[in-house]
């Protein structure tokens, strides 16, 4: 870079034009502008995306309601009396069973479809809903906790929350409704003595966890999961 100066007045030569590498005793100010190597830091904003663990605790309640589900719907052990066993699609009669059997039947002792009774096929309709539909939310969970796009994780968590609350509504109705039918058909029953089996209280089970992955769904917001962080990077 050349800059130029002029000689002082009296000085008997003209150094006009003459660059400053060569002009001796000139007076003049040489300014350098700022050195192309040196930059002034920039800042960058980075998204980082951090994983509630209150969300994968809701995945995971969704996959536990699949299991109970599964055992409940397979199960024969909803409603028990001395050798009977009643289940959503079959009931089983045992070895060595004192006449009368429930409900008048008149069959031997083995396994046999369940009752052609509406409160039976109503609640095995409704829980089989509630197995379809959770399995869908979980699907949705995990489908929100894996993608990195922060708007469809956010549709996706949205989803799931709302199909994990039909299917926990499809499974108390259906909680709820059989006790209550089986009451009213109490007096065919032609046994002292009715219990509720396992199969029925997994059902419960399988309730307390929906509930639970709703509430975590609904209290952990995907705003939450999102900040900003600023940092200056030096060239």
């Amino acid at each position: 870079m050349f800059s130029f100066c002029s000689k002082p007045a009296e000085s008997s030569s003209s150094y006009r034009g003459q660059p400053h590498g060569t002009c001796k005793g000139c007076n003049c100010n040489h300014q350098r502008g700022p050195s192309p190597d040196k930059m002034a830091p920039t800042t960058t904003i980075e998204t980082v995306t951090i994983t509630r663990p209150l969300k994968v605790i809701a995945f995971i309640c969704g996959v536990i309601v699949i299991v109970l589900m599964i055992l409940a719907l397979t199960s024969t052990d909803w409603l028990m009396a001395e050798n009977w066993r009643q289940g959503l699609f079959v009931h089983c009669i045992e070895e060595d069973y004192a006449p009368p059997l429930p409900f008048n039947l008149q069959d031997p002792p083995g396994c046999y479809p369940s009752r052609d009774v509406t409160y039976i096929k109503a609640t095995a309709a409704l829980c089989i809903i509630t197995l379809a539909t959770d399995a869908l939310a979980t699907i949705l969970t995990g489908l929100g906790l894996r993608t990195q796009d922060h708007n469809l994780k956010y549709k996706f968590y949205r989803v799931a929350v709302l199909v994990m609350m039909v299917a926990l509504i499809s499974l108390l109705v259906a909680l709820i409704l059989y006790p209550v039918c089986f009451a009213a058909e109490l007096n065919l029953g032609n046994r002292p003595v009715w219990e509720f089996g396992w199969a029925y209280g997994v059902g419960w089970g399988a309730a307390i966890f929906l509930f639970g992955a709703v509430v975590l769904l609904l209290c952990d917001k995907e705003s939450e999961e999102i900040y900003y962080k600023e940092r200056k990077i030096a060239f």
